[in-house]
């Protein structure tokens, strides 16, 4: 784990704006109009209608996106009673988590008062603005009484994190580890070190999946806590033993099938271990050291199943697994609580999670090929993508079913599919590629298989149903790769291209191919050659029919695979030069870019090309492309030769196509600023109009424009290369892209193969 020293977590805290979050207008803000919507007089409308229906508070305001994050900082972190004001970075933390795991807006509130019941007043007076209350590091056992009261008198989701959200990880990790180790959680002995909040609340739960409570022992700082003790709250009586032979952890932990500590580091020995049953598991949640530490633990026992609180070590019990995905499911449905259903529909959802294959994202953050349920993963990772669908939608259900919702949920699907639009996960743009792929799936050539990249996306795209992939290469190689990355190619084509039993395959592409290009020089031998090479052998294949498309360059040069398309599949008869495009998806809408790949320094006949490309391939995707044509220079500023070019290309296409909203030059700030530009050139074909498509002067404008973005601004997704004007649907892939940047890619191929079939097949019908 790295090492967190305290001139970095200050200077992290201070830097530039200081704190963690901000709030940011979601309404347009710059005329007149759009204030006086905002606030006076406008702002009157939905205050009446709240006050006719206050439920209408969650149509007109952030109330049902609105967290409260309070606390009055009597037990913060490992720090304790440090004060309200003192806790205020930890609550700031909390509201960084809850929005980018959960898309959820917090404000967090301190407040001086250690009387639970002053407590509970502020509280109770400021609910009304928030949609659920996220009570944060209030000791115990004041916090059992804030929280029963708050639910009682709220009638919002109410929850005190350190309390549930431990609770609800540990026990969908417990549900998993014993079900590993083939125990029955109705047969188990469980110890409890520590009877703070978050014990007491682990315990309950515990028991709610079938723990029994005689077979529960727990222990606090003066030892077990027993019936014969005088010295217990209502809380910790509740857990205590009749057992009469059992005072210290020693004692009590020998036979044991589980241990859970909730206490302080170094309390559980090596030789504690040992005397537990076989397979014990050992949550060992103490932070930042750990009642023992992983390594102590599994020299002590090579068959302990181990948690910790720690991101360094297998199964950590990390309360954001939780606590972001159960507001969000609350938020959703309007509910009027969090109650017991809703919380143990977590630990199944989190529980049935960690049984489902582990997705390429996972296992690049944590370096791994091989993530599986079994006893280093049995409990999702925190940075697991589908969390907040699985998780939300189960709450949200359960909220429904045991009848705290306000609001329901009709398309459980798209209710999902809605949760990964709001975290980037995916758009409905992606979206909408992959269900037409997954509706007429295509077969798919894959090149560059022997690539761990390449190969994992050609698996993910046949399990989401996309394609039939089609994968060039050895197949004993391709088997072994498989096996290291755990994935299985079962169901899945390979075409070992070098093969002698693809000789004469390789020989009839040669003639085909030489065929085709024998008045440039071709001859049969050099075209032989070509076919052991995978671009030439599996272009061939989309030539001939035998696959739909073609994806490639991950690790080939473009200039290479520019030569290889030209020659195997040809530019299609309308236009002189091909190109490709890239789509920005940004929260502000989705932007085209072209040329980002092939057309180095084009000149005014391939701009033209370029420009007309675009306006097919944005019709392509269902928009209506409104294009600018990029410069330095806005409308003849510059006689410059770069200037008069686009200028020129400009003059043909809407002489050529008076429909299509095309302008320029203009220079790329005056083309994404339609206020500006409609105040300063009133004349232009675009007024009133946003652009959605940029034809750019040449390669190293575009690529850089869309790299900046890519490098700059995380929440935007980018999607291409996309080719544009070949006769066949061959695509290529960036270098360095993701498992996911080249699935998304195949769904487009897909998509352009199914669209050539099927005006192939009108054309034959006339």
């Amino acid at each position: 784990m790295v090492k967190i020293s305290k001139e970095a977590a200050l200077q992290y805290h201070e830097a530039g704006r200081p704190g963690k979050i901000e709030v940011k207008p979601t309404k347009a803000y710059r005329t007149q109009t759009d204030l006086s919507l905002a606030y006076s007089p406008g702002v009157a409308y939905p205050c009446l209608e709240i006050q006719e229906n206050p439920d209408n508070a969650y149509r007109y305001t952030d109330k049902g996106n609105l967290v409260a994050v309070i606390s009055n900082g009597t037990a913060v972190l490992g720090l304790g009673d440090i004060g309200a004001m003192s806790g205020k970075p930890v609550m700031e933390g909390k509201g960084l988590l809850f929005k980018i795991y959960g898309g959820i807006d917090v404000f967090d509130i301190e407040v001086a008062e250690k009387d639970p019941e002053k407590f509970c007043e502020a509280v109770e007076r400021i609910a009304p603005t928030f949609g659920g209350i996220n009570l944060e590091d209030i000791k115990a056992p004041e916090c059992f009484y804030i929280e029963e009261r708050l639910k009682r008198t709220l009638d919002i989701p109410v929850m005190h994190d350190d309390q549930h959200g431990t609770a609800i990880i540990s026990a969908a990790g417990l549900k998993n580890a014993l079900e590993v180790c083939g125990k029955d959680i109705r047969q188990v002995r469980i110890v409890v070190n520590g009877a703070g909040a978050a014990a007491i609340s682990c315990t309950k739960l515990y028991m709610a999946l079938g723990a029994q409570k005689e077979n529960i022992v727990m222990l606090d700082s003066k030892g077990v806590i027993s019936a014969s003790r005088a010295d217990l709250n209502e809380q910790k009586r509740f857990f205590a033993t009749q057992r009469t032979d059992i005072h210290t952890l020693e004692e009590a932990i020998r036979g044991a099938d589980v241990f859970v500590g909730l206490s302080k580091g170094n309390v559980l020995s090596q030789d504690m271990v040992r005397s537990m049953a076989k397979d014990p598991v050992i949550f060992a949640l103490a932070n930042p050291v750990p009642e023992i530490s992983y390594e102590d633990a599994m020299a002590a026992r090579p068959d302990v199943l181990m948690s910790t609180g720690r991101t360094d070590y297998p199964n950590q019990i990390n309360n954001v697994i939780g606590f972001p995905y159960i507001f969000r499911g609350a938020l959703d449905v309007h509910a009027t609580a969090i109650n017991e259903e809703m919380k143990m529909a977590a630990v199944h959802a989190i529980a049935d999670l960690a049984k489902q294959p582990v997705p390429d994202v996972v296992n690049d953050v944590y370096k791994v090929n091989n993530l599986h349920f079994g006893r280093d993963y049995f409990i999702p990772k925190p940075v697991d993508p589908r969390l907040i669908a699985e998780v939300s939608a189960a709450v949200a259900k359960a909220a429904i079913d045991s009848g705290v919702a306000r609001r329901t949920i009709d398309n459980w699907e798209e209710y999902k599919r809605s949760l990964s639009v709001l975290l980037g996960q995916e758009t409905k743009l992606t979206q909408k590629l992959y269900s037409t792929a997954a509706a007429h799936p295509q077969r798919v050539v894959f090149a560059e298989a022997i690539h761990p990249t390449m190969l994992k996306a050609a698996v993910q795209a046949k399990a989401e149903g996309i394609c039939q992939p089609i994968l060039l290469g050895n197949d004993e190689v391709l088997a072994k790769l498989a096996k290291q990355l755990d994935l299985s190619l079962e169901g899945i084509d390979i075409v070992n291209l070098r093969h002698p039993s693809e000789q004469e395959r390789r020989e009839r592409y040669a003639r085909i191919l030489t065929e085709k290009r024998q008045r440039e020089g071709y001859t049969f031998q050099e075209a032989n050659d070509k076919m052991f090479e995978r671009n030439y052998f599996g272009m061939m294949m989309v030539e001939t029919g035998e696959a739909d498309a073609f994806i490639t360059g991950l690790y080939t040069k473009y200039s290479n695979t520019v030569k290889v398309v030209k020659e195997v599949i040809g530019i299609r008869p309308q236009y002189k030069h091909f190109g490709a495009m890239h789509i920005i998806n940004s929260p502000k809408g989705t932007i085209y870019i072209a040329d980002t790949l092939v057309n180095e320094n084009p000149d005014t006949e391939t701009l033209i090309d370029i420009a007309m490309l675009a306006n097919k391939s944005v019709k392509f995707f269902n928009e209506k492309p409104v294009v600018a044509m990029i410069s330095h220079s806005n409308f003849g500023s510059s006689q410059s030769d770069g200037a008069k070019k686009v200028k020129a290309a400009v003059e043909f296409m809407q002489e050529h196509y008076p429909q299509l909203p095309i302008d320029g030059e203009m220079q790329l700030g005056f083309a994404l600023d339609r206020e500006l530009r409609d105040e300063q050139y009133p004349f232009t074909r675009l007024f009133g109009k946003d652009v959605n498509t940029l034809v750019f002067p040449n390669l190293t404008s575009a690529r850089s424009s869309y790299k900046m973005l890519q490098m700059l601004t995380p929440d935007v997704e980018i999607i291409g290369p996309i080719q544009m004007g070949l006769n066949k649907p061959i695509h290529f892939i960036d270098f360095g892209a993701s498992v996911r940047d080249v699935v998304n890619i195949v769904a487009i191929a897909v998509i352009d193969a199914y669209v050539d079939k099927v005006k192939k097949n009108i054309a034959i019908e006339d």
